[in-house]
């Protein structure tokens, strides 16, 4: 047990490690945020597509050639977001269905165009990478540090200060705006949250896990509380939490950082949904 100790501390003694912790901790801290709004609003499917959507982003601008990958995928990203919250169900093809076909047809062109221009030999382990997450967070830049630290605050200010309109948009759009909430605004403003991590997020767990960090603390909290404000906190700690201790639990035993953050994400569900049980009883 003291060998594991020393091992954990000289690892947490290295910059890049601290740098990933942090970063971490912000990405699930932004996520469990706005995961309680997109699930009672039956929109978990969207972080989802959004990540398909920020892959092909990313492979386009690995193609062009963009040292900065974010000057393309954050915009993307976001354009994307709002055009699918902004339709919802007010088009030809529902919102549904539009997520599923621009998810599909983003993962597809953006693997394509990998395998067709990439200057790498090693195609399959930087696709993987970028599904996964891997590794990838623990070589990251002190400029992407900042600005996720940047982005983290800019999601958590604007949750702090919207939190009523969020509140009021996220259980009955129709009475917010009855009562004057300009409601495609603040669906707009939530959408470019969600975009936001969504891009931050690539690094930490990868393209294909975002939707775990995002719904899984989510589904956890509501097991135990039953209030938007009780859920949004408890969710909070679970997802910061099961990110700090996954990331921990993959530097020491050095398996995939999003895979073992998503596990403890769902031991966390199976252990929230037990003592739900044992409250209603």
């Amino acid at each position: 047990m003291s060998d594991l100790f020393e091992q954990l501390t000289l690892y947490l003694s290295y910059p890049f490690v601290q740098h990933a912790l942090i970063v971490g901790v912000l990405i699930s801290l932004c996520s469990s945020l706005i995961g309680v709004t997109l699930v009672l609003k039956h929109f978990s499917y969207i972080g989802d597509g959004l990540s398909h959507v920020a892959f092909g982003a990313l492979s386009i601008a690995t193609v062009l050639g963009i040292t900065n990958s974010m000057l393309l995928v954050l915009p993307l990203t976001i354009l994307t977001a709002v055009l699918l919250l902004q339709t919802g169900q007010n088009t030809k093809i529902k919102g549904d269905a539009a997520v599923a076909m621009i998810s599909v047809g983003a993962l597809a062109i953006g693997y394509l165009l990998v395998n067709l221009f990439s200057a790498s030999a090693n195609i399959s382990g930087d696709v993987c990478t970028t599904l996964f997450g891997s590794t990838s967070i623990l070589t990251l830049k002190k400029s992407e540090v900042w600005l996720c630290i940047f982005l983290s605050l800019f999601v958590v200010v604007i949750f702090i200060i919207f939190y009523n309109k969020i509140f009021a948009i996220t259980f009955d759009e129709t009475f917010a705006q009855a009562v004057g909430t300009n409601v495609k605004f603040y669906n707009v403003l939530v959408a470019i949250v969600i975009a936001i991590i969504i891009v931050l997020a690539m690094n930490l767990v990868g393209s294909l896990l975002i939707s775990a960090l995002i719904i899984f603390p989510a589904l956890s909290a509501m097991r135990i509380f039953k209030s938007f404000k009780s859920v949004t906190l408890c969710a909070t700690i679970l997802s910061v939490s099961c990110a700090f201790f996954g990331m921990i639990i993959s530097i020491l035993a050095g398996t995939p950082v999003g895979s073992t953050i998503v596990a403890i994400d769902i031991i966390a569900f199976f252990v929230s949904y037990c003592i739900g049980l044992l409250k209603r009883n």
